[in-house]
């Protein structure tokens, strides 16, 4: 099964360049100030079914759900001058994806990230440096970073969103045993925190992500995670364990060498649940860029 999303086409209207700096243009002794509007528009998608061909077409950002929460800031150097959060369904705003502020005259960057959002997460964006989710686990992220220069006459201006974590996706062969309730992920690298300007992992420590099947016994099960690589390829060791109710660990699986790509899903197949004290059952295959299978 394979299925990949590619998202483009996310088009911010705001005002025009000039060379004036934030600090330069002041106006009867105030800083004088400008509309900055923001609108996301179209999101090209590309939608490859596990089982069979692929599909293409444009969604708006209203109707492309894996969206659920779109992140706008302006900084001056590090100084955050403006931000905002649009999250999908809160009844905070007209359209969603659509912005509206005033800025003084001068010269930002602007940062942009497009993010999953589930009950319960915490993200924070603090500089066009760094940004990433305090929670427990990240989420499916696209961003831009681009510098801005407000003037009194505003212009539009055109970027796009990419998708800058890499996923794992995790396909039992056998099924769940009643007793087995809980299939913990830990990353050897990578991190939930990430850089905006260059979309890299701000650190390399990696972390553990619990998944709760909702699979009924006997069935099988597609856990997965997101993360962030250090540098566009990575390589790192997976470690996948079966944990009770009680989080006592039924079964450990270490999954060496895994090659991980930015924009890339990763899928692990294997038998799970079955003790052996080898992981030569599994199967790699990847998806969203090309195609990859890893036989250990």
């Amino acid at each position: 099964m394979k299925k990949f999303f590619f998202m483009a086409g996310l088009v911010l209207l705001a005002a025009s360049c000039s060379n004036e700096n934030v600090n330069e243009v002041i106006n009867n002794g105030e800083q004088a100030t400008a509309p900055v509007k923001v609108r996301v528009s179209d999101f090209s998608i590309s939608l490859e079914e596990m089982s069979s061909g692929s599909t293409r077409g444009a969604q708006s950002a209203a109707s492309y759900e894996i969206v659920g929460a779109i992140d706008l800031a302006f900084y001056s150097g590090e100084t955050e001058v403006y931000k905002t959060t649009q999250v999908r369904g809160d009844g905070s705003y007209t359209t969603f994806g659509e912005f509206s502020c005033n800025l003084p005259l001068g010269s930002y960057t602007m940062v942009v990230v497009g993010r999953g959002k589930f009950d319960g997460d915490v993200f924070t964006l603090t500089s066009p440096t760094a940004a990433g989710y305090t929670t427990e686990r990240a989420r499916e992220t696209f961003c831009a970073t681009q510098s801005v220069t407000v003037t009194a006459a505003g212009a539009d201006i055109g970027v796009t969103l990419n998708r800058i974590n890499s996923a794992i996706q995790i396909v039992s062969t056998d099924g769940r045993p009643a007793i087995a309730t809980k299939v913990r992920t830990t990353y050897a690298a990578g991190s939930k925190s990430f850089n905006p300007t260059t979309g890299e992992a701000t650190d390399d420590n990696g972390f553990s992500v619990t998944n709760t099947p909702s699979s009924a016994v006997g069935a099988t099960i597609n856990p997965g995670s997101y993360l962030f690589l250090a540098t566009d390829e990575e390589t790192m060791n997976i470690t996948l364990q079966v944990l009770d109710d009680n989080d006592n660990v039924l079964v450990t699986k270490v999954v060496p060498n895994v090659p991980l790509k930015r924009n890339r899903l990763t899928i692990l197949r294997g038998a799970l649940f079955t003790a052996e004290s080898s992981s030569a059952a599994f199967q790699l295959e990847t998806s969203w860029i090309e195609d990859h299978t890893v036989n250990f």
